[in-house]
């Protein structure tokens, strides 16, 4: 399975989600605020700003609070003027690491992302040093006990899915991101339950890492997930699920 679909599968289990509920509201907000400013305010021509209210409705955000969120985004109401930037590096082992973020302090954020590299002994690269390593596609990750690979195959790959990938527990329904919305809706108008819905980065390759290595890359995503400026983080590492059962 790729390392991002992974990874969002093992927290979705452990429920880390719901214990952090609070900072995936800000990242939401965040996202959902640049959205409006760069494509406007209408989810219906604004695809980047319909993904974001999806995620948000999937989450339980109150109306009020993403509508806020739009209308500071296209300046209906004040709000502060986020930068996205994305940081390339290597994390421990030497995988390959991609970190989007949002902030209103490029130094902030620039010396929360190097610390947490640094603490999981890898480095910030420059740009362009891992990021030819993934590919932006569309993913749709449907537990194996919730639908089988001729239902999926059917309903996805005629509306315009690239491929179906099977894993240990779970089918990986790949598009390329122009056929995302359409594939999804087809996903939901079948009655059909997923894990994970949304546009990625999936790794060519993955690289596996075991032992230490592997414990220092689970407490390094953590970190990426506790700072309040990283919006996503994508990594090519494939970690063996005894190293999250040890942690």
């Amino acid at each position: 399975m790729s390392g991002h679909s992974k990874w969002s599968t093992i927290k979705h289990k452990k429920g880390a989600a719901d214990a952090k509920r609070g900072k995936i509201f800000t990242k939401l907000i965040k996202e959902i605020t640049v959205a409006a400013r760069m494509g406007g305010g209408d989810p219906e021509s604004n695809p980047r700003l319909r993904h974001a209210l999806n995620s948000a409705r999937a989450q339980n955000m109150p109306k009020d609070t993403f509508e806020r969120a739009i209308k500071k985004g296209t300046g209906d109401l004040d709000g502060v003027n986020y930068e996205e930037l994305v940081y390339e590096g290597y994390g421990p082992g030497g995988v390959a690491v991609l970190v989007e973020c949002l902030t209103d302090n490029r130094n902030r954020t620039i010396a929360e992302v190097r610390s947490a590299f640094n603490k999981a002994g890898g480095n910030v690269g420059t740009d362009g040093c891992v990021a030819w390593m993934f590919d932006k596609k569309g993913l749709i990750t449907v537990s194996k006990e919730d639908s089988d690979e001729e239902t999926l195959m059917e309903v996805a790959l005629e509306a315009g899915a690239e491929d179906i990938k099977e894993e240990e527990d779970a089918f990986d329904i790949i598009s390329e991101p122009s056929d995302f919305d359409a594939v999804k809706e087809a996903v939901d108008g079948a009655g059909i339950k997923y894990e994970v819905a949304e546009i990625t980065m999936i790794p060519q390759n993955l690289a596996k890492v075991s032992g230490k290595e592997a414990e220092q890359m689970i407490k390094f995503m953590d970190a990426l997930d506790d700072c309040d400026d990283v919006q996503k983080f994508y990594s090519n590492a494939d970690i063996p699920d005894e190293a999250f059962d040890s942690m």
